[in-house]
């Protein structure tokens, strides 16, 4: 890779029973304890003739969005890869990889 070049991150992170898979070009160590940071989200440019659904869900969701925190047991994996792919969501039922288990909120946060 070009040092010149602006590095690329695929990640691949569980939310809400989905695979997020995203392209990023910085991510690193939170401050806040157990969580990684993703900024400056990178997705195929809006020009193309071809626009995939999936890939406009997620530039949507993601819009306006600065910066996000992503619990570290979320996270499934993470590339530093020559060029971004399309981002995408999948279900995560039947899937090879089990998420971490996580205390499931109780209807309207009543004990």
């Amino acid at each position: 890779m070009n040092d010149n070049a602006q590095h690329i991150y695929k990640i691949l992170f569980h939310n809400q029973g989905q695979i997020y898979e995203m392209y990023a070009h910085s991510i690193y160590q939170s401050d806040l304890y157990g969580f990684i940071e993703v900024e400056d989200y990178v997705f195929g440019k809006r020009s193309q003739m071809v626009i995939d659904p999936g890939e406009d869900k997620l530039r949507n969701e993601f819009e306006g969005v600065q910066r996000s925190f992503v619990p570290m047991h979320a996270v499934i994996r993470i590339d530093e890869v020559e060029k971004e792919g399309v981002a995408k969501i999948t279900d995560g039922k039947g899937e090879n990889v089990t998420p971490f288990p996580m205390p499931m909120p109780r209807d309207g946060g009543k004990s």
